[in-house]
């Protein structure tokens, strides 16, 4: 899909890879609802980003979402494109998972997905054409100690988003997975770390020998997505291997 003049939601978008990605998709003439928390953050980009609108919605939330969408086809017309960007990592051993703090996790990496894709839908199949990217992680194809419950929801999210893509098929309405590396923005530090494991932290994110990758490069990846229609898209061709 070509992205002048689609409209676009771009989910956490205040910061890191959806700041780049709502930078990169206003470059080439898309005109976006830019959604995160910050309403403040969201109103400065807007001003920076011509055809852009703030949309300030909570991603845990089912009722801001909803508004959220509801708001953005009432501004633009219309919804092209949804970008499910907005996520939050939690590093953790499988016995010290806190179930509190994974439910978290999973109603913003898993739930806020799916809630959006979920409203976005009626809205593209009215238009005919619609492309839904989800940026998934890397760690969604690794089993990396430690960090089980982020690698568990962002799995879960390429199980949602593989089989949406099979029923949506036949309304127009493509769905791609991003799979990002290790990237250079503050994702980090807003991990949810385990309590007593922050000293297993450096060897957990030193990224395999690898360097991280610039949020530049990865919303280059996701406007691959949105482009191509490619089920897959991943960060490094030696992400790509049999699962």
């Amino acid at each position: 899909m070509e992205v002048r003049d689609k409209v676009i939601i771009v989910t956490g978008a205040s910061g890191g890879i959806g700041l780049a990605t709502a930078r990169l998709l206003a470059e080439r003439g898309a005109r976006l609802a830019l959604v995160a928390r910050s309403k403040d953050k969201l109103e400065a980009l807007a001003a920076e980003l011509p055809g852009s609108a703030a949309i300030p919605a909570d991603m845990t939330r089912p009722d801001e979402i909803a508004d959220m969408v509801a708001e953005t086809e009432k501004r633009f017309g219309g919804i092209d494109v949804l970008v499910n960007n907005a996520g939050q990592g939690y590093d953790a051993s499988m016995e010290h998972i806190d179930l509190e703090d994974f439910g978290h996790i999973v109603q913003l990496d898993v739930v806020g997905p799916l809630v959006a894709m979920q409203r976005v839908a009626p809205v593209m199949r009215r238009g005919g054409v619609g492309a839904i990217v989800n940026v998934s992680s890397g760690l969604a194809l690794m089993a990396m100690p430690g960090m089980s419950p982020y690698s568990a929801a962002k799995r879960a999210l390429v199980g949602l988003s593989l089989t949406a893509r099979a029923e949506l098929s036949g309304d127009g309405i493509v769905v791609s997975l991003v799979y990002p590396y290790a990237t250079m923005t503050d994702f980090e530090a807003n991990t949810i770390k385990a309590s007593g494991e922050e000293d297993e932290e450096s060897e957990r994110h030193s990224g395999g020998g690898f360097p991280p990758d610039s949020a530049d490069y990865v919303a280059q990846l996701i406007l691959e997505a949105i482009e191509t229609g490619a089920a897959e898209v991943f960060a490094h061709d030696w992400m790509n291997k049999p699962r």
